[in-house]
C-alpha cells in the first residue's frame, strides 16, 4: 500500500453508472442508475429519463423544493433507504459562493450525489521532538465510519452556516478548543473528490486548515463524536496513512496534503511528482 493508493481511493468513481440530477438547467449531483428507477414512483418531485432525474419545474423556489426533498427523504429513510438521519440539512448549489437551490438532509446527500462542503483541520505541535498530529478516534457509535482515525477537527457544514463558522463550532464541539485559539487557524487551500460509497456518490469539497496548538493544550470531546485524542510523531502518522487504511478515507487526502507542505513527503519520495499530480487532479 502506499499514499498512491490512498488517493485512488477517493477518486473510485465510474460515470457510466450515474445520471445526472438536475434543477432546472443546473446540474447539482448524480444519481447511481438503480436508484434513479426508484425515484420514478416520486411523480410530483421528479422527471426521470434517460438522461438523468430533474425536480419538477412546477418546485419553482427554494422552500417547494426543500419540501418535497425532505419528503422524499423521510419516506426512504422509513424504508431504510436512507440511514443515519441527523437532522441537519446541507446546501445544495452549484458552486460554494452560489446561492442554495434547496436544502437537504444531510444522510440523503450522497444518494444525490450533491457536492458537500467540509472543514478539516489539522492541529499539530512543534516539540522539541519534532513535529507531532492531534489524531482522533471516532466514536465506535457514529453513524458513519465508527472507529476508524481522523483529524483532530471535521465536520460538514451545515446549510446558512459559513466556513469559519463552521470551524470554530465544529473545533469548540469535538476538540474543546476554545475560540480564542481556533480563529488562530490558517486556512491553507482546498481538496476536492468524488468517489463512490456504499451510500452513494462522495463529492465533497474540503476547506482544509492548519493550527499549531499550544504544548500545553489536550483536546477534549464535547459532543459524543470522539472516543479519544492521542498525540503521534508525524513519522508514525505517515507511516499509518501509507500502510493502513485505519484513516477516514478522505482524511487520509488531507493528511497528506500536510505531509507534502511541511516537506515530511519530499522530491526524494519515489512516487513524489505522482502524488502531488493525483491529489490535485
Amino acid at each position: 500500500m502506499s499514499y498512491l493508493d490512498r488517493i485512488n481511493e477517493c477518486s473510485s468513481y465510474d460515470p457510466s453508472r450515474y445520471l445526472a440530477f438536475r434543477i432546472g438547467a443546473a446540474r447539482v449531483g448524480e444519481v447511481r442508475r438503480e436508484f434513479a428507477r426508484r425515484l420514478e414512483s416520486f411523480t410530483e418531485v421528479f422527471d426521470v429519463g434517460a438522461e438523468g432525474v430533474v425536480m419538477k419545474p412546477e418546485l419553482a423556489d427554494f422552500d417547494r423544493r426543500s419540501a418535497a426533498m425532505e419528503t422524499v427523504l423521510k419516506t426512504l429513510a422509513a424504508e431504510g433507504v436512507v440511514t443515519g438521519w441527523r437532522d441537519e440539512c446541507y446546501s445544495v448549489k452549484t458552486a460554494h459562493d452560489a446561492a442554495p437551490l434547496l436544502k437537504m438532509e444531510r444522510a440523503g446527500a450522497p444518494l444525490f450525489g450533491v457536492t458537500a462542503f467540509e472543514v478539516h483541520v489539522n492541529g499539530f505541535v512543534d516539540g522539541k521532538d519534532g513535529l507531532e498530529l492531534w489524531i482522533a478516534r471516532r466514536h465506535r457509535d457514529k453513524p458513519s465510519y465508527p472507529s476508524l482515525l481522523d483529524c483532530v477537527t471535521a465536520g460538514g457544514i451545515p446549510h446558512g452556516a459559513g466556513v469559519r463558522e463552521t470551524l470554530i463550532k465544529e473545533m469548540a464541539e469535538e476538540a474543546g478548543i476554545p475560540a480564542k485559539i481556533a480563529r488562530r487557524a490558517r486556512s491553507v487551500g482546498t481538496l476536492r473528490y468524488r468517489t463512490e460509497q456504499p451510500q452513494g456518490l462522495r463529492n465533497d469539497v474540503i476547506f482544509v486548515f492548519d493550527i499549531e496548538l499550544p504544548a500545553d493544550f489536550t483536546p477534549e470531546n464535547t459532543d459524543g463524536e470522539v472516543e479519544a485524542f492521542t498525540l503521534w510523531p508525524v513519522e508514525r502518522v505517515a507511516r499509518t496513512v501509507a500502510e493502513t487504511q485505519e484513516f477516514m478515507f478522505n482524511t487520509n487526502l488531507v493528511i497528506i496534503d500536510f505531509l507534502i507542505r511541511h516537506g515530511v513527503i519530499t522530491p526524494a519520495h519515489a512516487d513524489y511528482a505522482a502524488i502531488v499530480k493525483r491529489l490535485r487532479q
